[in-house]
């Protein structure tokens, strides 16, 4: 089952970006191209974005790197590009069809190339290596790519958005529209809902009910959600993969001929109503959304055959961190380090160097401040993996996490950016953003909401800084500037101190 769907993997992102390249459909440059991943789209560097080269979809490295946690290394001398998560470990060369999977050989589709800077990887053998789950949004044409943490039994999920803000009173695209009947041409028409997703093995869901702050789904057998959060409006995500509704189901609940149905929710000033929809055909996923009032975090939970999507009771707030000694501890991470080099500057050099200077400064001048307390994820030129610098930083109960990096683009892209995941992250973005960007005083791209491993799997409020854009020569040449340098760090410790209260 876990082959074919890897194997889907390859043919939906393969058909997005063929839709979108025909006359009258879309734009046929790849910077229309739609990739999202647990619920959030991915951002794609300007001038070396996903698209279709030799039959196959290539994805820019930070990319996946970024937006999955994995582990990427880069070897220029030789153009090897290698890629590790857990006990996985793939190699990948340049102009260069074999790949090195566990040390076994393998052929790609499409050898990895270069673009204005940044390494292109093929994303149907990356899926298929690292086990994501994919779906299929026909109404929107874009590919959903899940990996397996976003469905996890228990623990608070992250919040995110997926979709565009939408006009009052417009649907939500993409939410619970109609599920398009795929044509059929032959044989490979029926291949590809029939041999590949029969009925028979579909998880059947029989029932849904909400009481309690709690949507528990009923099924009739184990099943594996994909759960996130989406906002404007803010929204809970239920979907379950290689499932359908049971033939009692419309007995229960309302149910139209196109397989949608919704009720209000009286009671509970929290949710408004419950949508549900088969929402792909392929694989066949049912969605159920929870429409909010207002935020709210959530833990996902099993009971035998009940899957239940609890909401937490108290809005999503920002939190101020304390602790028993009055001090506050601040983890400074240096992007990247070591065999990972990051973003190759224009000038010469790399990022890692840049984000070390300045993280050092910052933990310099931070040193001075009594109530703070500092730890560095690395003080030289070492990688610590993504794990690590998450584990760290929890298992230190850290009150604050910020990860600080360069960019890379075109050599016209420019600008100072702040990204973050969760909801409790959003007051530390933008008190330490606005003095950064005063800092460097580069184009404003703003606070983004990003799906990130380091800012979504941290405990604590957490944010990534891109200072500016090593690929860009005005913002090379600022960013190192020591001067600049440290116009930077006084910016971030000041953002620290005042959303900290110590000014």
């Amino acid at each position: 089952m876990v082959g074919d769907t890897m194997k889907k993997l390859g043919f939906l992102l393969m058909l997005v970006v063929l839709l979108w390249a025909l006359p009258g459909i879309g734009q046929a440059s790849a910077a229309s191209n739609s990739i999202f991943l647990d619920g959030q789209e991915l951002e794609q560097p300007e001038g070396a974005q996903a698209g279709l080269v030799n039959g196959s979809v290539m994805v820019p490295i930070r990319v996946i790197s970024e937006g999955l946690g994995y582990e990427v290394g880069w070897e220029k001398q030789n153009g090897t590009v290698s890629i590790k998560q857990g006990d996985r470990s793939l190699q990948l060369f340049i102009d260069n069809e074999k790949a090195i999977v566990d040390g076994s050989d393998i052929t790609l589709s499409s050898p990895p190339l270069l673009k204005e800077d940044t390494t292109l990887v093929p994303l149907r053998f990356v899926g298929e290596q690292m086990g994501l789950q994919v779906s299929w949004d026909n109404e929107t044409k874009s590919a959903h790519l899940y990996s397996t943490s976003s469905g996890s039994d228990s623990g608070v999920v992250n919040s995110g958005a997926s979709t565009p803000p939408v006009n009052e009173g417009e649907a939500v695209p993409g939410e619970d529209q109609p599920v398009e009947q795929p044509e059929t041409n032959g044989a490979s028409g029926s291949e590809s809902t029939t041999a590949n997703n029969p009925s028979s093995n579909l998880a059947t869901i029989s029932g849904f009910s909400f009481s309690d702050n709690r949507l528990m789904i009923l099924t009739d057998r184990t099943v594996e959600p994909n759960v996130f959060k989406m906002s404007d409006p803010d929204r809970v995500v239920i979907d379950v993969p290689n499932a359908k509704f049971s033939d009692g189901f419309k007995d229960i609940l309302p149910l139209d001929e196109t397989n949608r149905g919704q009720f209000t929710v009286e009671g509970y000033p929290e949710v408004s109503q419950i949508r549900y929809s088969l929402f792909s055909n392929d694989p066949s996923t049912i969605r159920l959304v929870i429409d909010l009032n207002e935020s709210r975090e959530f833990v996902v939970s099993k009971e035998n055959d009940l899957t239940i999507v609890e909401l937490t009771l108290e809005p999503v707030v920002h939190y101020i961190p304390t602790r028993p000694d009055g001090k506050s501890l601040v983890v400074i991470d240096a992007g990247h380090g070591g065999t990972d080099p990051g973003a190759p500057s224009v000038s010469g050099g790399s990022e890692k160097d840049v984000n070390l200077a300045i993280a050092l400064r910052v933990n310099e001048l931070l040193q001075h401040e009594p109530d703070i307390i500092t730890v560095l994820t690395r003080s030289d030129d070492t990688y610590p993996t993504l794990d690590e610098r998450v584990m760290m930083a929890n298992d230190l109960l850290a009150d604050i996490f910020i990860s600080i990096h360069a960019n890379s683009g075109s050599a016209t892209a420019s600008g100072t950016e702040t990204l973050y995941t969760r909801d409790a992250s959003i007051l530390l973005a933008d008190t330490v953003h606005k003095y950064v960007l005063e800092a460097t005083g580069l184009t404003d791209r703003k606070v983004k909401n990003q799906n990130l491993k380091v800012t979504r799997e941290t405990m604590m409020p957490a944010i990534l800084l891109e200072t500016g854009f090593l690929s860009n020569p005005h913002d090379d040449a600022v960013l190192k500037d020591p001067v600049v340098q440290e116009r930077i760090a006084a910016g971030i410790v000041a953002g620290i101190k005042e959303y900290l209260g110590l000014q």
